[in-house]
């Protein structure tokens, strides 16, 4: 079962365009997938996997001479997993300035390693789309259908791969991912790193979903020191496993070093770090998997809406809060996410300092307003 994935278009029209683009993604999320889609509509495509040594070898380091014979009469060239490439952004601009009629699709499952090759050769000839795993607009057809798969998202995810399979295939599946190869295929070799750590920062960050986090405290509770967390929790970010989300603050500047929430990009690997695929009526953690839930299915509606935002929590230093702050332009909304509907008032003391912020409860009869 193939089922589109909605930035196919934008991709597809950002190299008609003459932009590079570039895919950024978890591994198994469906980027070669994707590829092979946009390939498949093309009348000459080459597809190099970047994976296998002799096509590492073949673009690193060559001529335009030597990359015109590789690519022969492609008009449009995949590279995929393009960040094991050495100096990968310098051959990009190559291909880009000297072959201008070959459109460019690289994906990588590390902004680390991709990033950092491609932001300074690519300044001006690229456009990047992250690939998540299924949005609610993805595996439903309607509102209704969105709303009756909200179950199985919170507890199985959205990993393309798992989605059709069986309940017990893809417990399998998932608990192979979160605890076989879920970062280690993702880290470049020259990434060093203490898996016994990453595998108990794993654990941790699952349990504390939806928490205020402080690099302190997880450092004391891995027995390493606070820049070794901070490290860690990075390298997992750039791996497209979990993403943090900053305090709201008038004065950016103050957030620096200041408690951070850290959230899943995907619920079922979540719930693989901690083997836990029960019903949610045998669970003591929807409130987590709500919450999660709804702010990762937020930034993939947005994005398929092709709407930047920022985004915060806010907290008051007498507790009061707010689960997510929206930044659109000069427009802010303030969400609170309660998976049974309840009636919840805006806390008095962000209503006093931001009176004209919208205040929203995203409840199960609200999602489809605000992720479909």
């Amino acid at each position: 079962m193939t089922i589109k994935r909605y930035i196919t278009e934008q991709v597809t029209q950002s190299l008609e365009k003459g932009n590079i683009a570039i895919v950024y993604g978890a591994r198994q999320t469906g980027k070669t997938t994707l590829a092979q889609l946009i390939l498949d509509d093309t009348a000459n495509g080459l597809y190099l996997n970047c994976d296998e040594p002799d096509i590492r070898a073949r673009l690193t380091g060559k001529t335009s001479t030597e990359l015109k014979s590789l690519f022969g009469n492609a008009e449009l060239v995949v590279v995929d997993e393009a960040q094991r490439i050495k100096d990968v952004g310098l051959t990009a601009k190559l291909i880009h300035d000297t072959f201008p009629d070959i459109k460019l699709l690289l994906t990588g499952s590390s902004s680390f390693d991709l990033a950092n090759s491609v932001k300074e050769p690519l300044t001006g000839r690229s456009q990047e789309f992250m690939l998540y795993p299924l949005a609610a607009t993805e595996v439903a057809k309607t509102p209704l259908e969105a709303e009756r798969l909200i179950e199985k998202s919170l507890i199985f995810g959205g990993y393309p791969k798992a989605w059709p399979m069986s309940h017990d295939d893809a417990v399998n599946y998932l608990r192979n991912l979160a605890n076989g190869y879920l970062y280690r295929d993702a880290f470049g070799s020259s990434t060093v790193y203490d898996t016994t750590i990453m595998d108990g920062l794993l654990r941790l960050l699952a349990f504390q979903v939806g928490n205020e986090m402080s690099y302190s405290e997880v450092a004391s509770h891995l027995g390493i020191n606070k820049d070794t967390a901070m490290r860690y929790i990075d390298l997992l970010e750039k791996a497209f496993i979990v993403f943090r989300l900053p305090q709201f603050r008038p004065n950016q500047r103050n957030e620096v070093g200041r408690l951070r929430k850290v959230y899943f990009y995907d619920l079922g690997v979540r719930n693989g770090l901690i083997n836990n695929f029960q019903a949610l009526d045998y669970r003591n953690d929807i409130g987590a998997l709500w919450e999660n839930y709804c702010v990762v299915e937020r930034y993939k509606y947005l994005q398929k809406q092709a709407t930047f935002a920022r985004h915060y929590y806010w907290r008051s230093v007498t507790r009061q809060e707010i689960d997510l702050i929206e930044e659109v332009g000069t427009n802010i909304s303030a969400y609170e996410f309660k998976y049974k509907d309840q009636k919840v008032k805006k806390p008095s003391v962000f209503d006093a300092e931001y009176p004209n912020v919208q205040f929203s409860v995203i409840s199960q009869k609200q999602i489809t307003g605000f992720i479909y």
